[in-house]
């Protein structure tokens, strides 16, 4: 009877998920949740051979801010960009340099010449790539729903699902890969991985595509006007600010997470994975949560909460000296992170129109992955200077007090939200 009913769960879950019924999104959940998996697995396998090469927190930190900060520089056009290409044909290019980058760090490896600087020259050029990648692929989500403005709020909560899956699988299968074989074949099943995607992107067929804007546009009078546009809406440059303080906050969870789990846990890389699976666990609860509760009135709140719920998590995260609470701390970090992120973008797609999609997710970019570095590099450094759990105790409070002073300027410019908008619920 336990078993039935455990079936009929799964089974009313899956007929929510709207966004399935699309043909172009179930092969983009195969291929990305296998790149994503990849993605995380070199991730982790990075971070652990940067800090086992270099015992220094500052050097996590860098390596971070390497990988993070060209999505700062460079997004905002890369979302002009997204407006004027075709979508499909862009991912395939862009996941194919992705491809390409994962296999040399996987060589340099395998051949025993990689040093610290060619981790972070590596992770540069990574970055430069996924500040291409993240305004395409999310801008490119609309059209893999077919222009169904009902299934997008699905397919975004449900991607944040299968993102936060390979959160969970990603870093415990690297913890063992790196222990087992070492990191060279993470780098490799990276590689691989993309191959994946990028055989999934092929076989869509696109037939509605957004508006796009006309070839002939300048690059800085586009972006010109995309930031004009989203000044004009106070409700979503708000929104934008706020996912930047989170941002900035959370990024100490991912930097220091080695140094808490091999000087104060006195852990090894499987200690490492499960501190990172356990953020994936949370943020997984997150995401199944909002993939049937999608109210524009929700979402806002949730906004709120989950910045506090962020701040709170890395105080206690901070002070915890036991894997067990650390693991419950890191999951509950990692569902605030999520939610927050999720709730922002859904609410950033309802508000935007088509032709200008791919630059208002630019602007998410530079918001939710551009503030990693200067989060990353920042910790690094105080890390190295007092101390790993008092730097977590103060992005915590950064985090707590950016949301509570942003909460009332939302509450105040919320009606300046169009109409429209407020009323699309999709419960």
């Amino acid at each position: 009877m336990v078993e039935k009913k455990r079936k009929n769960v799964i089974r009313v879950y899956f007929e929510q998920q709207i966004a399935l019924t699309h043909r172009n999104y179930r092969l983009y959940v195969v291929g990305q949740s296998m790149s994503q998996i990849g993605t995380l697995i070199q991730r982790v396998a990075m971070i652990w051979l940067a800090y086992q090469m270099t015992n220094s927190p500052f050097i996590l930190g860098l390596v971070g801010f390497s990988e993070q900060i060209p999505i700062f520089m460079i997004a905002p056009f890369a979302g002009v960009f997204a407006d004027r290409w075709d979508k499909r044909k862009a991912l395939i290019r862009i996941e194919t340099l992705a491809s390409l980058q994962a296999l040399f760090l996987a060589i340099l490896m395998f051949t025993g010449v990689i040093r610290i600087w060619h981790i972070i020259l590596l992770s540069l050029s990574l970055g430069v790539i996924n500040a291409f990648e993240v305004p395409v692929r999310q801008s490119f989500v609309v059209d893999m729903v077919d222009g169904d403005k009902d299934a997008l709020g699905n397919a975004i909560a449900f991607n944040s699902t299968v993102f936060n899956l390979s959160r969970l699988i990603g870093p415990s299968i690297a913890g063992i890969l790196i222990t087992a074989v070492g990191e060279g074949w993470c780098f490799m099943a990276n590689a691989f991985s993309y191959a994946i995607v990028v055989t999934s992107i092929i076989m869509m067929r696109i037939t509605v595509k957004s508006g796009r804007c006309e070839i002939s546009g300048q690059v800085i009078r586009k972006l010109k006007e995309g930031v004009r546009y989203v000044g004009k809406l106070h409700v979503m440059k708000t929104l934008l600010i706020l996912l930047a303080i989170i941002s900035f906050s959370n990024a100490s969870f991912r930097t220091l997470a080695p140094v808490f789990a091999k000087d104060i846990l006195h852990g090894n890389a499987n200690t490492f994975g499960f501190l990172m699976s356990a953020a994936g666990v949370g943020a997984i609860i997150g995401a199944i949560f909002l993939t049937s509760h999608h109210s524009v009135g929700l979402l806002k709140k949730l906004i709120h909460y989950t910045g506090i719920l962020l701040g709170v998590s890395l105080l206690c995260f901070g002070g915890s000296k036991w894997l067990w609470l650390s693991l419950i701390f890191m999951a509950s970090g990692g569902l605030a992170q999520m939610m927050h992120t999720a709730c922002t973008n859904t609410l950033l797609q309802l508000f935007t129109d088509d032709d200008k999609r791919g630059r208002v997710m630019s602007f998410y970019a530079m918001s939710l992955q551009g503030t990693t570095p200067f989060g990353s590099l920042v910790s690094g450094t105080i890390a190295d200077t007092i101390g790993a759990p008092f730097t977590m105790a103060i992005m915590g409070v950064f985090s707590i007090a950016g949301t509570l002073f942003l909460r009332a300027k939302i509450d105040k410019e919320e009606k300046t939200v169009p109409v429209v908008i407020e009323k699309i619920t999709y419960e």
